[in-house]
């Protein structure tokens, strides 16, 4: 018996690891998509494989290791997020940070980022996890432990959201041109 369980650790963790090289991409994006910085992405990422890794032993189903190592690297970025260090103005000069805003943001439409960022965390892990990991939703659903209807709910709900932030930032951008013609 411990010759079979010794079997099944090993083939997990060749699992787990062949799942964590081919996706690292996937992970670092849904980790960005985040805490919009660099480091802070490598470090989520670092983080969730080394604890995939380090508990692959309890995988019960490796047909699901995907949506279970998905699920750890969403738990990671969400941790992130509640412990995230808050720097002072001072700190960022002694460690040489530049203007995190204009230095690490890639997204090439800032509205689109904006109204992604006011989402809760919930429902923009569905968005990201749709449009930019183009998973299904059913994977979304596994991956956050949450009934199907629930995460079109999340999805629907979400995209009416982002229509109206969109449509406000437009019309606020709208408004002081006409003014000034006016």
């Amino acid at each position: 018996m411990q010759r079979l369980f010794g079997k099944q650790k090993k083939e997990n963790q060749d699992l787990v690891e062949t799942i964590l090289l081919e996706q690292y991409n996937a992970y670092y994006r849904l980790a960005y998509s985040y805490v919009h910085n660099d480091a802070d992405a490598s470090d989520i990422v670092q983080n969730g494989a080394y604890k995939a890794l380090r508990s692959c032993h309890t995988l019960k189903q490796p047909e699901y290791a995907q949506t279970w190592i998905y699920r750890i690297m969403l738990n990671e970025c969400f941790s992130f997020l509640k412990h995230a260090k808050a720097y002072s103005y001072e700190e960022m000069e002694e460690e040489g940070f530049q203007d995190q805003a204009y230095a690490e943001d890639r997204y090439e439409d800032i509205d689109l980022k904006r109204a992604i960022d006011q989402l809760e965390k919930k429902d923009k892990a569905v968005v990201i996890l749709r449009f930019f990991e183009d998973r299904k939703l059913e994977e979304i659903a596994e991956i956050l432990d949450e009934n199907l209807s629930t995460v079109k709910s999340r999805l629907y709900r979400s995209l009416r959201k982002m229509r109206a932030a969109l449509e406000d930032d437009r019309e606020q951008s709208i408004e002081p041109s006409r003014k000034v013609g006016e």
